[in-house]
């Protein structure tokens, strides 16, 4: 039955009701009178009642027709509100958002995006979580709005806005001798000391091992850790070195007894984007923290932007 029920006639049984004449009712709808007859017609077949008996030019309502206006009236306006523009206010917004990205982002950048929603929207929920990039291809089936990495260019099906970008460095702990040599590290010196890699996030150091393997090389990897903060921790206390890009680098170097030089190997440019999946992009609470998002990730202290204004001993 519900098939057959086109909301159009609804609607111009609903006006009929409040005009009680043809003409009138079709100036309103913008039809022509023998539109709306027509129409009529279909709506007397629907509900199996002749809902308006003609008296002079006048349409008077039939029991039926009455007992259907108030009904008509709250669906109606169910069905305009369904489809109306919505009018977001991120005051009122109850519900989750969830960012995944690295744990530098999660310890450097994350507190001030907190505090920023936290302000504009205190009855969201905020979820941080740490990001793999082999959830890449299936974002779009994962509760998640947001994601902060490093990809070359975006791929087809995501749609992204890129927030800076740098180059990799080799970071050691400064009493380590690469750090007080006064010469530039060579190949030799990179693949004379053990390294550690960090395994979340974007390819940040696999670059190193495509290069080395095309000049028959390879290094030592000692350890795989997900976490910046335990590979920088371990970095202080050993003879590692550990590939990460400058910006990190740079703002590490002024809390941890760290030191990072330029690295002896052709180098890439790392390109930093805020990510999302398509199905959100048109979706007006994504819209505005999208904007607050990318506010915050541009205008960090930690971010990749600012080691532009800044340049390594």
């Amino acid at each position: 039955m519900l098939k057959n029920i086109n909301l159009g006639l609804l609607q111009t049984l609903l006006i009929l009701l409040q005009e009680n004449h043809v003409s009138k009712a079709a100036a309103r709808l913008n039809l022509t009178q023998s539109a709306v007859s027509r129409q009529l017609g279909q709506l007397r077949e629907l509900f199996q009642d002749p809902l308006f008996v003609r008296q002079g030019n006048l349409l008077l309502a039939t029991p039926r027709a009455k007992q259907l206006e108030p009904e008509l009236k709250a669906l109606i306006h169910q069905v305009n509100t369904l489809v109306s523009p919505v009018n977001f206010n991120p005051a009122h917004w109850q519900g989750n958002l969830t960012l995944a990205s690295s744990d530098y982002v999660g310890q450097f950048i994350f507190p001030d995006i907190f505090e920023a929603f936290a302000l504009q929207a205190p009855g969201l929920t905020l979820n941080y979580q740490l990001w793999q990039p082999d959830q890449l291809s299936v974002l779009g089936e994962l509760d998640i709005e947001f994601v902060t990495t490093m990809l070359d260019q975006l791929p087809d099906g995501i749609y992204g806005e890129l927030i800076g970008q740098d180059s990799p460095v080799c970071v050691m702990a400064k009493t380590h001798p690469l750090a007080q040599q006064k010469a530039d590290i060579s190949l030799s010196d990179l693949l004379s000391y053990p390294h550690i890699s960090i395994t979340t996030g974007g390819e940040k150091d696999s670059f190193v091992d495509t290069y080395l393997t095309s000049i028959q090389k390879q290094r030592h990897i000692q350890l795989k850790v997900p976490l910046f903060a335990t590979a920088i921790n371990i970095l202080c206390r050993s003879d590692a070195l550990l590939v990460i890009p400058e910006h990190i680098a740079l703002h590490i170097s002024k809390h941890f007894p760290v030191y990072y030089r330029l690295l002896p190997i052709p180098i890439p440019i790392h390109k930093y984007w805020l990510i999302w999946h398509p199905k959100y992009d048109m979706d007006q609470a994504h819209i505005w923290a999208r904007g607050m998002l990318i506010t915050q990730l541009k205008g960090s202290i930690y971010s990749p932007l600012q080691v532009m204004n800044n340049s390594h001993d």
